[in-house]
């Protein structure tokens, strides 16, 4: 696909200029940077105010900062998070880092292809969420479904069946009970490595890179891993496990607090701080690191996901750790003095 050099297509489909581009790279390489005035601040928040093109690509940036946390081997990734360093690279060479970072994958028609992939499936699905976004629909059966933070599913139903493809994130199902209200028609969740298959049940799936993971919390589900001819697994209430294309792993207790982003609380119970500030990310945009020293340290708590500045404020009444604010965006976790 020709695209004109003086434009840019977002995931979404909308066609921006390479000016509102270069323009919404050098906001975020200021905020991120930590040096912008309040009257800097006032400014961004002016020009996105100012065009829809200009939020457009905000949105944009917002979208590959709320996905930085996986591409920590990219040459960009580490360009642009040497900000902090003393040795710290110019502006110039930041600001080509940081477009290279969210606007290299729309350059070429096969960059715009690839960009089209997960992002822009979640973004034209039929139900999604945003980050650190809880969502309930009631479907045309009565199934009840929830979807967590960053989550998009399309849906497939027919005089055959109910299918639900779970594109990204993780959903919570409820399926419809009572006398007169059992539907005949087979209730599939559908992801990369699988299908589950709802046997009357209230459970949880969740999309993650190359496997599915599945909690029973009532009732019961079968798991097909989609390469795996005979390995079909039941799944009983208070069990949960992970499947692959090729396999289902056996299957372990719940975890007891598997269901409570449904409430809007983050539990840990012993936790590594690393895997808590881990889960927590995927509530917030933008980058959240931990300092590889103080990763181990455990702590519980059950935590109100409404406010994830508020929860990485507690952490220093809890832990030996101290919290880094640079930007709303870039926070980092790092020991105590």
């Amino acid at each position: 696909m020709a695209l004109n050099k003086d434009t840019l297509t977002l995931p979404s489909g909308r066609v921006i200029s390479r000016a509102t581009a270069d323009a919404a790279a050098d906001w975020l390489t200021l905020l991120m940077s930590g040096e912008a005035s309040n009257e800097q601040q006032r400014q961004w928040r002016q020009w996105r105010q100012a065009h829809v093109d200009h939020e457009a690509a905000w949105q944009h940036v917002e979208s590959v900062t709320g996905r930085m946390k996986s591409l920590e081997s990219a040459p960009a990734y580490a360009a642009l998070s040497s900000y902090g360093a003393s040795d710290r690279p110019s502006s110039a060479a930041r600001r080509r880092a940081t477009r290279m970072l969210l606007w290299g994958g729309l350059a070429t028609g096969a960059g715009l292809l690839a960009s089209r992939t997960n992002t822009w499936q979640a973004s034209m699905a039929d139900c999604r969420s945003g980050t650190g976004e809880q969502r309930n629909f009631t479907l045309e059966d009565g199934t009840r479904l929830t979807l967590n933070t960053d989550s998009a599913v399309n849906l497939r139903f027919d005089a055959n069946q109910r299918s639900i493809l779970l594109v990204a994130g993780e959903i919570m199902i409820a399926t419809r009970h009572g006398p007169g209200r059992i539907d005949p028609r087979p209730l599939l969740v559908a992801t990369a490595e699988g299908s589950v298959r709802s046997l009357g049940t209230r459970f949880t799936v969740r999309q993650r890179v190359g496997r599915t993971s599945v909690a029973v919390l009532e009732s019961a589900v079968e798991v097909c891993p989609l390469a795996g001819f005979g390995s079909a697994r039941l799944l009983h209430a208070g069990e949960q496990t992970q499947f692959s294309r090729d396999a289902v792993e056996a299957p372990r207790l719940v975890d007891e607090n598997a269901g409570a982003w449904a409430r809007g609380q983050l539990v840990a119970d012993e936790q590594r701080l690393g895997d808590f500030l881990a889960e927590l990310g995927r509530y917030r945009p933008g980058l959240l690191r931990v300092d590889p020293r103080i990763a181990g340290l455990r702590l519980s708590g059950v935590f109100p996901l409404a406010d994830t500045d508020r929860i990485l404020d507690t952490l220093p009444n809890v832990l030996p750790v101290r919290v880094q604010w640079r930007t709303r965006f870039w926070v980092t976790v790092v020991p105590a003095g």
